[in-house]
């Protein structure tokens, strides 16, 4: 699934569930820093399309400037687009979020694609691969999208309801 959308569906049901926990900002970036590599090979043609970057151990490398840029680029991003009660996106929550958006992502390119080797350079084998269908694997990424909006949706709908806050992270605090 190169560049696709998709991969944000687990992020959205991620993010429905922890709210502030998680920023989907920064899982999103982390899904763009991910796919660079096949992208450069894609241009050049030369390399292996799911190379290093595609494995455990290049998710987990990625991670960590995913977290470190991703937490600064999205908090420009959200004052750009004006978001109400802006909060800083904090640390622990970028990291977090930065890892799930790696590990998901080769999660979901080790089921669909045949030259993805997770686990290289311990294994080149590849156990998930056609665990489910490409199709089945798309439908439960928009399947997830849409529980997740749903669910979201639900939530902030009833906590509206109750005159509380669905995302405590963007409540105004104040200054210590």
């Amino acid at each position: 699934m190169p560049f696709t959308p998709l991969h944000m569906g687990p992020g959205v049901l991620v993010k429905a569930i922890l709210h502030g926990g998680f920023s989907l900002m920064v899982f999103g970036w982390a899904q763009i820093v991910m796919d660079i590599q096949p992208l450069v090979v894609l241009l050049t043609a030369d390399g292996h399309l799911h190379g290093f970057t595609h494995t455990y151990l290049g998710a987990t490398l990625l991670a960590l400037p995913s977290a470190l840029t991703g937490k600064y680029l999205c908090e420009v991003g959200l004052r750009l687009l004006k978001m109400l009660r802006y909060v800083p996106i904090r640390w622990p929550v970028a990291f977090v979020s930065a890892f799930v958006g790696t590990y998901s992502h080769v999660l979901l390119d080790s089921v669909m694609h045949a030259d993805v080797q997770p686990f290289a350079p311990l294994s080149t084998a590849n156990g998930l691969l056609n665990f489910v269908s490409p199709e089945a694997l798309q439908w439960m990424c928009l399947g997830t999208f849409l529980l997740g909006g749903a669910v979201w949706l639900a939530m902030e709908l009833r906590f509206r309801r109750k005159g509380g806050l669905l995302r405590p992270d963007r409540v105004e605090r104040p200054e210590v």
